[in-house]
């Protein structure tokens, strides 16, 4: 089974290619330039340099949300389209999920959290076994006062992965950060978390906001 998977959600833009379990390779690049303009390049140098192409591709995979609502947009749309054109299928993954997997080989609670306006979090928690991820909580947007008291309800340590750090960290001293490399967003953590997901058809993938679109 081959994967090719995208993170397009926040300020990181990434690309990773899996056959089953083994990572072919990654792109990532934390970047201020718009994903529309780097994502298909990245796309099309990875698979150069691992020797695939296109329609070798089983499973599209993409975060869908929460985050960016353009950067998802773009993720989104890139797989729907490389899915539609080879007939294949493709995978819509929660950005906080893909997150927690990228703890997949530490024990214990996991919160995913994303910093989102203000004082609050795109967040959710998970609890991995040093190999499976598995959610204990949905997605939610929340006061990061809230998640940090979540946080403490836990009679456990919690590791925290993603930019939320920057708000939870000041509120729950004693929490573990996750390290730098894996920290952001990675279409790895997507690519991983999509081979526990059932595939659907491109036309069923969609994007997860958690929060509606303000129009003007």
């Amino acid at each position: 089974m081959l994967t090719l998977a995208v993170d397009t959600s926040g300020k990181t833009a990434s690309v990773a290619l899996a056959e089953d379990s083994t990572l072919l390779g990654l792109r990532m690049v934390y970047t201020a330039r718009a994903h529309s303009q780097i994502l298909l390049p990245m796309v099309k140098s990875l698979l150069a340099d691992t020797n695939r192409n296109v329609a070798e591709i089983d499973v599209f995979a993409a975060a869908n949300g929460p985050g960016s609502y353009t950067g998802l947009r773009i993720g989104v749309a890139a797989m729907q389209a490389m899915a539609f054109a080879q007939n294949k299928q493709c995978a819509g993954i929660s950005t906080l999920e893909g997150l927690a997997w990228n703890l997949c080989g530490t024990r214990g609670i996991l919160c995913a959290a994303m910093a989102a306006r203000q004082n609050l979090l795109y967040a959710a928690f998970f609890e991995s076994d040093g190999s499976l991820v598995r959610r204990l909580t949905d997605d939610q947007i929340i006061a990061d006062v809230e998640c940090a008291a979540q946080i403490a309800a836990y009679a456990a340590p919690v590791t925290i992965v993603g930019d939320g750090i920057s708000l939870l960290g000041k509120l729950v001293p004693d929490v573990t950060p996750a390290p730098m490399h894996l920290a952001l967003q990675s279409a790895a953590g997507i690519c991983m978390a999509s081979m526990h997901h059932v595939p659907v058809s491109p036309a069923k993938l969609t994007v997860h906001y958690l929060q509606e679109v303000k129009i003007g």
